[in-house]
């Protein structure tokens, strides 16, 4: 007789063993991860596009797939855990959409710019927060990074990937409470560079 209840549901394997291990060469727990962090992968995706423009060619399925393939081809990078991997799938996902923007402003040849809210990423965005372009928006990250990097990787996890604040803190090795202090002033710096411009 089994001792196993007989509804019982299969454990999800964890996710950060399961990077540990494809950092290690094992090639089946990359094969294994995929099903655990496609959903999530998704859902980051979905949060991405909501910030553009409603006539954006670019689906979020197709953004997990291509972001996928490019986390698949990270070779120099020792995975800690899930955080750090959904912070690097993040920054993926911002040069994903910067490329794509540039391709369409490029085609359009100052047509046009795609226009996104710099809204606060637990609500959404409100009549009152400023419009702005995605190549400025990647512009002013560019030169906050050369401010303070920390902070410019936290907008991008934040922003593009969001991930909570723990998640962030978690990713950065950093306190919950500096997360939302550097998440309050970088906002103020980038509203401060994007209104000026």
């Amino acid at each position: 007789m089994s001792s196993d209840p007989p509804n019982r549901e299969p454990a999800v394997p964890d996710v950060t063993q399961l990077l540990l291990a494809w950092g290690s060469g094992n090639e089946s727990a990359a094969e294994q991860l995929l099903p655990v962090i496609y959903e999530e992968l998704h859902r980051q995706a979905a949060r991405a596009m909501r910030r553009e423009a409603v006539e954006h060619t670019l689906q979020a399925t197709a953004l997990v797939h291509e972001a996928y393939v490019r986390l698949v081809d990270q070779k120099r990078v020792a995975w800690r855990n899930r955080a750090q991997f959904f912070g690097v799938a993040a920054q993926l996902m911002r040069r994903i959409l910067i490329d794509h923007a540039r391709a369409r402003h490029a085609a359009k040849r100052g047509g046009e710019a795609n226009r996104i809210t710099l809204s606060g990423v637990e609500a959404p965005a409100t009549s009152d927060d400023a419009s702005l372009d995605m190549l400025e928006l990647n512009d002013a990250l560019d030169r906050l990074a050369m401010l303070d990097a920390r902070q410019a990787r936290l907008v991008e996890m934040r922003y593009f990937g969001g991930l909570s604040i723990e998640e962030t803190a978690e990713a950065l090795d950093i306190s919950p409470a500096t997360v939302k202090r550097e998440w309050a002033t970088a906002r103020a710096w980038l509203r401060r560079e994007l209104t000026a411009s």
